[in-house]
């Protein structure tokens, strides 16, 4: 049966960031995820999990597309403890050339909360990374994720889809912007190394932010971004009493349930003397209790908070966007006449077995006077007949390969040819010449 390219999954457009909280991966749990996803469902052929701020996402190959997508959203639901009914309204489902198109849109950028941001390609090739390392990778995800690359590869090169300042770190820096008066004599803290929070922190540093304190779970990282930012590396486990000094937060911690709630809290808006306090969450799982907006002079916004807000300045981006529609469509088309390609391989094999058997058999019978003549004119017989057969193949074979929806269908002029070919009586007189080993040199039978 043909293999199909299937996704499934949750992104920002469908739902809130409380619920893809509940079902995102870490990146330490991805290739774990990946063999237990091959345990609970057997349909799955191969498969690939793409875990970000904005999505949880599996891309799959199965023979039975729907049979898998169901197996993979009960494996979800069991794997992340969360109730299959609580999310069902919030997934979609693609399969065969939507499957494809959604996968190049997503690494094109198209389907991102900002149009044209670049992390989501490095996101994508490290979900690639870690199914090749759980070994979920087969042909069909190889070359459909390397065809998701090149697609971004063209749209980066061939529109404007990334220029200008549209993304969620620029809407922090400019929101933090209306709430203090002034950067400069504020003290930003970046808890975490996600790649859009370290944005941030560099942004607000070139805005002309002083005091700059970092912490993370791995102190020397912490050390080696302070030393670029020109800030304070603070050990993780020793974080919370700087917090009173802090005048912009940014979460980007990887962890499963919120690191700071309101009880804690309270007593650093106390010490500050309800001193405006700004907190940018982006962490997926979020790092900050969103009660915390409930304190006097704190304001907390998270990854959608900011995301809503980038969408008013993104009217030029839009418009390049459908520049790259347009480069994805022609791609997709490449990539499904590949994928079609893929289900001719058998007969391919078939048709190139069977005429150069002919060959040989034909050159086997001609034994005789073949061998009364020089060397040199017996090679030249060789490339004669193996030319013949090279020219008489390439021609089936260009027929099969370069067909449209308007010719004659595939399969059938596939199998049209390997019956004119004798393809099939060659692999049953295989299977009686194993069977009873018999020969038969003379030339009397009927074919």
């Amino acid at each position: 049966m043909d293999q199909t390219l299937f996704i499934v999954g949750i992104n920002h457009r469908s739902a809130a960031v409380a619920l893809r909280e509940r079902l995102a991966f870490a990146d330490d749990e991805i290739v774990p995820a990946l063999d237990r996803l091959r345990e609970a469902s057997p349909a799955v052929a191969e498969a690939a999990l793409i875990s970000t701020c904005n999505r949880v996402e599996v891309v799959g190959v199965a023979t039975d597309a729907a049979r898998a997508a169901d197996e993979t959203l009960k494996f979800l639901a069991a794997d992340r403890n969360v109730a299959q009914a609580e999310f069902a309204g919030a997934v979609y489902n693609f399969a065969g050339r939507d499957a494809a198109r959604h996968l190049f849109r997503v690494g094109a950028s198209l389907d991102s909360m900002v149009v044209g941001e670049p992390q989501i390609l490095g996101q994508l090739k490290l979900a690639y990374a870690q199914a090749s390392q759980a070994r979920s990778v087969g042909l069909i995800l190889h070359r459909a994720f390397h065809k998701a690359f090149t697609v971004a590869k063209r749209v980066r090169k061939g529109t404007l889809i990334g220029h200008g300042s549209a993304s969620v770190s620029t809407a922090a820096v400019a929101l933090a912007g209306q709430i203090f008066d002034t950067l400069k004599d504020k003290t930003v803290m970046l808890m975490g190394a996600g790649k859009m929070a370290e944005l941030t922190a560099r942004q607000l540093g070139a805005l002309g932010v002083e005091s700059m304190l970092i912490t993370s779970r791995t102190f020397d990282r912490a050390v080696a971004l302070a030393r670029e930012l020109g800030g304070t590396a603070v050990p993780y486990e020793n974080y919370k009493p700087y917090l009173k000094m802090v005048d912009v937060l940014i979460g980007s911690v990887s962890s499963t349930k919120p690191i700071l709630g309101p009880e804690e809290f309270e007593l650093v808006v106390r010490e500050r003397r309800y001193r405006p306090m700004f907190l940018i969450d982006m962490g997926v799982p979020r790092n900050f209790d969103q009660r915390l907006n409930a304190l006097q002079n704190v304001y907390l916004y998270d990854i959608d908070d900011l995301g809503a807000l980038v969408q008013r300045t993104l009217g030029d981006r839009e418009r390049e966007a459908e520049k790259a529609e347009q480069i994805v469509e022609l791609e997709l088309e490449s990539f499904l006449k590949w994928l079609a390609g893929l289900d001719l391989t058998p007969t391919i094999k078939d048709i190139r077995y069977s005429v150069e058997r002919l060959r040989d058999d034909e050159l086997g019978r001609a034994q005789g006077w073949l061998s009364q003549l020089e060397p040199a004119e017996r090679e030249r017989v060789e490339l004669l007949t193996r030319g013949l057969t090279n020219k008489l193949l390439h021609r089936i074979l260009s027929g099969l390969k370069q067909r449209d929806d308007k010719t004659l269908d595939a399969a059938f002029a596939a199998e049209m040819a390997r019956r004119l070919l004798g393809a099939e009586f060659d692999a049953q007189d295989d299977e009686l010449d194993d069977a009873d080993n018999e020969t038969d040199d003379d030339d009397s039978g009927l074919e």
